[in-house]
């Protein structure tokens, strides 16, 4: 049995995933839990990774997978999305629970995306990449892009990962986006209204923020999931 604040994190840390693709940062899960301090969030994912309901991916930072939900989350009918990928034309097993069908989409990736310091922006497919539809945002378009750098790690995201974005030209703050500066570069990066500027902040502590005026930053998707590779 949870605690409230071992099942109201449980609960925003499932909720951010479904949203962004990726796991909130441990500032965002203090600032959710009203906590004073980090520590308070140490103990208690360590209490969930110890009851079987997430698990921390080894060398990653702030990377967590949610594995299983309590019946109060509707934690029954809770399982990971997975795409379907190529199996024997074979009879499972007798006994064997049917296999589900994941409906999936082919996006092109369109290159890499700077998680760092921003790179030429981009603007050719590469190749594609299949995606489960339950991934995609709305009726809008997507595409996908590789990740290249090392600043939004805090927030999950992680040199070599794919992110998959929507495409938009509008972003609410605290939004991770795909921004064109100046027209000439792009980055992924926390958009954060200052004024009549634009902030630009990053997940690493090892990274300033950078501000511009805000005719400089053309917003270009959000992001709304990830898929990693091992």
């Amino acid at each position: 049995m949870l605690t409230k604040k071992q099942l109201d994190l449980l609960a925003f840390i499932h909720k951010r995933v479904q949203r962004d693709g990726v796991p909130p940062s441990f500032d965002e899960m203090k600032v959710a839990l009203d906590l004073r301090s980090k520590s308070g969030i140490h103990r208690l994912i360590t209490a969930l990774e110890e009851r079987g309901f997430i698990r921390r991916l080894a060398h990653r930072a702030r990377a967590i997978e949610v594995v299983k939900l309590p019946d109060s989350m509707g934690g029954n009918g809770f399982t990971p999305k997975v795409i379907d990928g190529d199996r024997p034309d074979t009879a499972p097993p007798a006994g064997a629970l049917p296999l589900r069908t994941i409906e999936a989409t082919e996006l092109p990736v369109m290159g890499k995306i700077a998680a760092g310091v921003p790179i030429e922006a981009i603007n050719q497919r590469s190749h594609g990449v299949t995606v489960p539809n339950a991934m995609l945002a709305g009726a809008g378009a997507h595409y996908a892009l590789e990740v290249k750098g090392d600043s939004m790690i805090e927030a999950g995201i992680n040199d070599g990962d794919v992110v998959v974005i929507r495409e938009t030209v509008v972003a609410d703050d605290g939004d991770i986006v795909v921004a064109l500066v100046d027209d000439q570069e792009a980055t992924l990066k926390r958009f954060k209204r200052r004024g009549s500027s634009i902030a630009l902040e990053a997940a690493n502590p090892a990274y300033e923020t950078r501000v511009f005026p805000a005719d400089q930053v053309k917003v270009q998707g959000r992001l709304v999931g990830l898929i990693r590779s091992y």
